[in-house]
């Protein structure tokens, strides 16, 4: 194959894949030296321009010349934005790989671009299967990957190379027969501002408060907490649950100071039919009506229909220990009906384990 005459020009019309020019170098250069870009790739750090030159005029072009790779340019509104590349694996496998420009960021480009990739590589007939790797934490190109359909598994521990070290790995795949949409739900957290709170995403910063209100004695008599606890690890294993279309988890904030009051979250979650509304209370802001309002706050988004940017949901269910009298009263507040009791249905970080009320909530009987 020539190169760079042989390569194929891809577009949807605002994106374009195209082989790399020299009058790249200079942003391919920017783009590498973007924190972000050397956090999440495996691309030389420091990154100088004598590492742009070789991957534009040496390394790229043996790809296509002995078709092991395929580096793509991204190009809009005539500049570049980044790369996509498919190295294959032999066995009619290659596996994805890309970067955006800093500058390009937010816009949904990257979509377009391994929307094109993806289906050049299945439409040449070489490929039946493409495998996706994403460190744990690089949300961005897992979102990507996700909106193809890709599978993601993981992580995989030690798999991934960077810098001459192997770290842990997420990994997906896209068969040639897969349909090109999400697999499930990916269900995030919007900013619904309230009376006296504001529901906001769990951020890294909250680690301390969290930290502070699941060791405090009442949320330890209630809650599973692990005596042990990693809030790091916790925000993290959050924000997978919310990836994996499992929870909607928000964390509720003072909305003058954004310092966090506790945490609402709706999981077990069937959609468009139902799911269960828990939470938990920062000791410093128990009594004072917070809990209250945040848990009207999710079963309004439960209920809400997906049109107008809600759940959708006809019920919300609900649980608390028989002696949990303050998470009883949350809930009568809210409407909820108790409908029995599933006995030592609950349990705590201890062991110890109680009886639960259960209680519902019908979308018709909503009136908040």
């Amino acid at each position: 194959m020539r190169f760079p005459e042989d390569v194929p020009l891809l577009s949807d019309g605002v994106v374009t894949l195209r082989p790399h020019r020299e009058d790249d170098l200079q942003a391919i250069v920017d783009q590498s030296r973007d924190e972000e870009t050397a956090r999440w790739t495996g691309i030389p750090s420091p990154y100088t321009l004598d590492d742009a030159k070789r991957y534009v005029r040496e390394f790229a072009p043996a790809g296509w010349t002995l078709g092991n790779a395929h580096e793509f340019a991204i190009e809009v509104d005539g500049r570049f934005a980044g790369s996509c590349a498919l190295r294959d694996y032999g066995h009619r496998r290659a596996e994805v790989g890309y970067t955006v420009h800093p500058a390009q960021r937010g816009r949904g480009l990257m979509e377009r671009a391994l929307r094109l990739l993806v289906g050049w590589a299945f439409e040449t007939g070489r490929f039946d299967a493409l495998v996706w790797y994403a460190y744990p934490g690089n949300w961005a190109s897992r979102r990507v990957a996700w909106k193809l359909g890709f599978s993601c598994h993981g992580p995989l521990e030690d798999w991934q190379p960077q810098r001459g070290a192997l770290q842990d790995s997420w990994a997906g795949v896209l068969r040639k027969t897969d349909p090109r949409e999400p697999r499930q739900p990916w269900y995030d957290a919007p900013r619904i501002l309230g009376a006296n709170i504001a529901l906001r995403p769990i951020v890294k910063s909250d680690g301390e408060r969290i930290e502070e209100a699941l060791n405090d004695p009442v949320s330890q008599q209630w809650l599973r907490v692990p005596a042990d606890l990693d809030v790091q690890a916790y925000v993290e294993e959050r924000r997978e649950l919310m990836a994996s279309g499992r929870v909607v988890y928000w964390t509720m904030a003072d909305p003058d100071s954004d310092v966090l009051l506790g945490a609402v979250m709706l999981f077990d979650i069937e959609p468009g039919v139902d799911a269960e509304v828990g939470y938990w209370t920062h000791p410093a802001a128990r009594g004072r009506g917070v809990t209250t309002e945040a848990c009207r706050l999710a079963v309004r988004h439960a209920f809400v229909p997906t049109e107008d940017g809600g759940m959708g949901l006809n019920r919300v269910t609900a649980y608390a220990g028989v002696d949990n009298a303050a998470s009883l009263r949350v809930l009568e507040n809210v409407g909820f009906s108790r409908y029995g009791v599933e006995r030592l249905g609950g349990g705590n970080g201890r062991g110890e384990r109680f009886d639960l009320v259960c209680h519902d909530l019908m979308a018709e009987e909503w009136s908040g």
